[in-house]
């Protein structure tokens, strides 16, 4: 009796296809869809108001509800999006015949995977390209503020002199440059020296009428103007840094989400073809 090795039996002979098992054109198709329903909904949801907030009144609270709209609107986009650039991939592809079931399924997964993939590096590339432009207009932004933040400089300056006797002699030119610049090293380094205070003090004593308890009073009032604008502003950094970590927790967990949509919709997309 002839004995037969399971390892090495085969229910007929074992050809392999001279197709691939990989449609670029459906793939093509259902990526550029994908592509172009998020391009569409994008500035959808900034017209509604899911990412809208006023940089010049950014305050934690408007940030943290910038940030939830934003990645709920994240979210549909790739519900919507990456579902119906799937399910094209998945329902055009052609149809394999003799190919078991099992495989079938994966190569519909796959198709719908590779069409988000696609779909998903052409959107973030085009957003790059946005990015470098926004990162130009962001750095002469940047100057414009830097500019404006030694004009702020100047005001508090102005202020240390300011009287109420229109005859009074205005502040020399040098003094006034001076004093600038004793303020701003003062905000660099977190604090004014006790030694700067003083001589301060007798230059606003001398150059407004002020006794000179008047005149530490205004220039420690001064002082604290300044540190209060110092904390808001890293105040406002702080929560939009947390913002922009958030974004991109919840742009994560959207293109996680619309890889597995675009999956399952390749998948009932090539059931589908199958049965038609």
């Amino acid at each position: 009796m002839a004995f037969s090795d399971p390892l090495t039996t085969t229910d007929g002979p074992n050809l392999e296809s001279s197709k691939s098992g990989i449609h670029w054109g459906s793939i093509l198709g259902g990526a550029f869809v994908a592509a172009a329903i998020s391009l569409i909904l994008l500035p959808l949801g900034s017209a509604l108001g899911f990412a809208s907030v006023s940089v010049f009144n950014a305050t934690e609270a408007s940030l943290v509800t910038f940030t939830a709209g934003w990645a709920i609107w994240l979210v549909i986009m790739q519900w919507v999006s990456s579902g119906i650039g799937g399910y094209i991939a998945g329902r055009l592809r052609v149809k394999w015949a003799d190919t078991h079931s099992d495989e079938v399924f994966f190569r519909d997964t796959a198709h719908g995977f590779i069409a988000w993939s696609v779909a998903t590096v052409f959107t973030l590339g085009l957003a790059a390209i946005v990015a470098a432009g926004a990162l130009t207009t962001g750095v002469q932004a940047t100057a414009t503020v830097a500019a404006g933040a030694t004009d702020e400089v100047g005001y508090y300056t102005d202020s240390l002199y300011r009287t109420t006797t229109p005859s009074a002699t205005a502040p020399a030119a040098d003094i006034t440059a001076e004093t600038t610049r004793i303020l701003v090293n003062g905000a660099r380094n977190g604090s004014v020296p006790a030694a700067d205070r003083a001589y301060l003090s007798s230059q606003v004593a001398a150059r407004t009428g002020l006794s000179q308890a008047e005149a530490q009073g205004r220039v420690n009032t001064t002082l604290a103007e300044i540190d209060a604008a110092k904390q808001k502003a890293a105040q406002t950094a702080e929560a939009a840094r947390k913002t922009l970590v958030a974004f991109h927790i919840g742009l994560f967990l959207s293109l996680l989400i619309g890889a597995f949509i675009a999956i399952v919709a390749a998948a009932l997309g090539g059931k589908l073809r199958d049965n038609y």
